[in-house]
């Protein structure tokens, strides 16, 4: 358990940072361009593991689900995402992201999880929320609707995701699922990216940008989020989009010298307390009882 916490908090930040860097990506260079970007410099990192080690005899009779994974976890979220931050700030798109493990609840049960969250656990998913909502200052200020509705798909899509990774793809090796998605998703998109070529060199600060989305938030994220989902669970493990829109404002205030608020620093706060309410596991009902008689 003490590895699942270390994780969760790598992961906090590993995914706090991309609202970020694909805000200054998508200034130059098209969403469809730099999905296809991101998922291709995985694929050259996670596919010759996978391959030196076999790993594609682990997914056979497995293409369907991983199919399915690719396009509810990668392929739709990551260009919708990447679309929608060229309406909305960074910012907004963390707190509609942050519905993600409310979405997970719902369908968390359609998928077999019975484990469920109990009081404290609800309690701490709407506690997190609020301090969501603390965090960005409740800007809710967008172009257009398309934005919105896309960043809905996106949080169903971070929803559906791991709930079909627990369900069916739980025993495969996670360099495998998460090296051959990438792939997939790489030669989809790559006839869509050769008709949006940039007219023009990018500059310095957007080839960083797309380094690190692939390398760190995409390669070194994947596997570690594999390893989170085995250690918590589904839904306990898309809680992290509860401290993607704090790493995200310390960002803008370390990065882009944005104001610190106190609504940002209670915020803060709301959204720890209410992940730990959200991923504490509960005891089992008959260790409760015990535990009441024994008192």
């Amino acid at each position: 358990m003490r590895s699942g916490i270390w994780i969760f908090a790598v992961m906090c930040v590993i995914w706090g940072i991309p609202y970020f860097l694909i805000r200054v990506a998508v200034g130059e260079i098209s969403p469809v361009m730099l999905v296809f970007a991101r998922t291709a410099i995985g694929t050259l990192i996670l596919m010759p593991i996978v391959i030196a080690h076999g790993g594609l005899r682990a997914l056979r009779g497995k293409w369907v689900p991983l199919l399915a994974f690719a396009a509810l976890e990668i392929a739709g979220p990551w260009f919708f995402l990447s679309s929608a931050e060229q309406h909305i700030s960074s910012s907004l798109a963390a707190l509609l992201i942050s519905s993600t493990p409310l979405l997970g609840v719902l369908i968390a049960p359609l998928f077999g999880n019975r484990e469920g969250f109990g009081l404290m656990g609800v309690a701490g998913l709407a506690l997190g929320l609020v301090g969501v909502a603390a965090i960005v200052g409740l800007d809710f200020s967008a172009s257009d609707a398309t934005a919105l509705a896309q960043m809905a798909l996106v949080a169903l899509g971070y929803a559906l995701g791991p709930a079909v990774l627990r369900r069916y793809l739980i025993g495969v090796p996670s360099v495998s699922v998460m090296g051959v998605s990438l792939a997939v998703c790489a030669v989809a998109y790559a006839p869509l990216a050769a008709m949006s070529w940039p007219k023009a060199m990018p500059t310095a600060s957007v080839f960083a940008s797309v380094g690190v989305l692939g390398v760190i938030c995409t390669a070194l994220a994947f596997l570690l989020f594999y390893l989170l989902i085995e250690k918590i669970g589904p839904v306990r493990a898309t809680v992290i989009t509860y401290i993607n829109p704090a790493v995200a404002a310390l960002v803008g205030i370390t990065i882009l010298h944005e104001t610190f608020t106190a609504g940002m620093g209670v915020g803060f706060a709301l959204v720890l307390a209410g992940s730990v309410l959200a991923t504490r596991r509960r005891a089992p009902s008959g260790n409760r009882r015990q535990g009441a008689s024994a008192d």
